[in-house]
């Protein structure tokens, strides 16, 4: 930010999942420049290789054998939404059988807050019966789709009885194509070996941090090949497919 001024309000995302959609994976920043903007959030790297977890000012990459590492400040950026993290409230939790009990759970918190229509960060630190995740490995193309790429390099892979941090990131319906509506989730265990897209798991107890965020930076790609993608043409319905694993 100008001036070291630090807007904790924000959410800071680089590129749109539209262009990453369609095959628009070069890089548009680096990780270094990136974690400027924020210590929390998820995305992906060029060429779409590996899942990315940035927690605690720290960015980890989960390849497609759900193996982490941190990654060089000089990797490359396609995809991502970041932000720094200010806790607005917190909740205790118990045993959350699936995804979807915890995405409803997710929704409520934030509808009781009247807040459907801003975006959400929330971390949930806890300990797992298991967590199914998936990643997938580069593909050196371009207009290849997001689906096409992850459908010849993508596996899954379950973690059980692990300790480790969900990142939830969360953006309303009316935002569809600048990010995936409702709720997006990676996870990266304590010992920061394993990780991945998150696409189910049960949680035996934890505690979620919750942030509000009010707006939002789009670092767009500045080379023309960002002009050669049709945004309005992404299909919905292979985002939607994509973001559950299908």
């Amino acid at each position: 930010m100008d001036n070291g001024f630090r807007d904790n309000s924000m959410i800071f995302q680089v590129s749109t999942l539209q262009a990453l959609a369609l095959g628009y994976s070069r890089a548009v920043i680096n990780v270094g420049e990136m974690l400027c903007h924020g210590d929390i959030g998820l995305g992906t790297f060029e060429d779409v290789n590996g899942e990315m977890i940035v927690t605690e000012g720290r960015c980890y990459k989960a390849d497609n054998s759900g193996i982490v590492t941190e990654t060089p400040d000089d990797t490359g950026v396609p995809f991502a939404a970041v932000a720094f993290l200010k806790e607005d409230s917190r909740s205790e939790l118990g045993a959350v059988g699936d995804i979807e009990q915890m995405k409803e759970f997710l929704n409520n918190r934030i509808e009781e807050e009247f807040s459907l229509n801003s975006m959400h960060i929330v971390r949930i630190d806890g300990s797992f019966g298991k967590v199914c995740a998936r990643s997938g490995r580069g593909v050196r193309a371009h207009h290849v789709t997001l689906k096409e790429s992850l459908s010849k390099t993508q596996k899954v892979f379950t973690f059980e009885n692990v300790t480790g941090t969900l990142v939830c990131v969360y953006f309303p319906d009316y935002m569809d194509g600048i990010n995936a509506p409702g709720w997006h989730l990676h996870f990266i265990s304590d010992d920061r070996r394993s990780g991945g897209h998150v696409l189910d798991f049960s949680l035996e107890h934890g505690t979620a941090v919750f942030d509000r965020k009010t707006s939002i930076e789009i670092k767009l790609p500045h080379e023309p090949a960002f002009d050669t993608y049709a945004l309005k043409n992404a299909s919905q319905e292979e985002i939607r497919s994509v973001e559950q694993g299908r």
